[in-house]
């Protein structure tokens, strides 16, 4: 009884493998499984359709069939953003360097504007305090003309001069230059002589000192008839 179950097997098997050789003339043969086409129409898709746009690639069409939404209009079941400020993002995300939406990214505390250029700060001075005076200026000392009288001797002289200091120093030292001609008898001026003695100082600033002088020359110079004359006083001061 075994053996003849065993047997109707591999009968079916070998049935079965001739029927699928058999189903074209091309090489393709086929097994007819399951009910053939209805007789009353198209019968509606039981799983899940992809609609494919002829004026597009595929890659733009969404899995559920919708188009994507075109430029300037909102994708369905959307809403658009009202009045986004300026810095704000189509996306919502929140633009680098965090902040809230409008800022510029890492803003922060302002420092003091620049100084324009070509213009300088000028410091004041701290309160209490005072800018050192400048030093003052030198001696500059002024002779008056000469005024001449009669020495004991002929061939001396008294000269008196007067010596204004117009600086803003004292003139604490220096030397007085007389010039003196010798005049002979007829008016004939035969030499002139130079002699030194010091300054009288000190000469404050702004003052006036007076002094007399008695001026030689050699007794020889002058013979009887002739005299002398001092034209000309100069100083040198320090």
């Amino acid at each position: 009884m075994r053996r003849q179950r065993s047997l109707l097997t591999v009968v079916a098997l070998c049935l079965g493998g001739a029927l699928t050789a058999c189903g074209g003339g091309d090489g393709e043969g086929y097994a007819a499984v399951g009910a053939g086409s209805s007789p009353n129409g198209p019968v509606a898709p039981s799983g899940t359709v992809t609609l494919i746009p002829l004026d597009g690639p595929p890659d733009q069409r969404t899995a559920s069939g919708t188009p994507p939404p075109r430029p300037g209009t909102s994708p369905p079941g959307t809403t658009p953003a009202a009045d986004a400020g300026p810095g704000s993002r189509p996306d919502g995300a929140t633009p680098p360097g965090g902040g809230s939406t409008g800022t510029s990214p890492g803003t922060g505390t302002s420092g003091p504007a620049p100084g324009r250029p070509g213009t300088t700060t000028t410091t004041p001075p701290a309160p209490g305090t005072t800018s050192p005076a400048p030093p003052p200026a030198p001696a500059a000392l002024t002779l008056s003309t000469p005024t001449l009288a009669d020495g004991d001797e002929r061939w001396c002289e008294r000269v008196t001069v007067a010596f204004h200091n117009t600086g803003g120093s004292p003139a604490t030292s220096g030397t007085v230059t007389f010039a003196t001609h010798v005049i002979g008898a007829l008016g004939v001026d035969w030499a002139t002589l130079t002699s030194t003695q010091p300054l009288p100082a000190p000469i404050a600033a702004g003052t006036t000192r007076t002094q007399t002088y008695t001026v030689c020359v050699d007794s020889w110079r002058v013979p009887l008839g002739m005299h002398i004359d001092t034209k000309k006083v100069t100083a040198s001061w320090g």
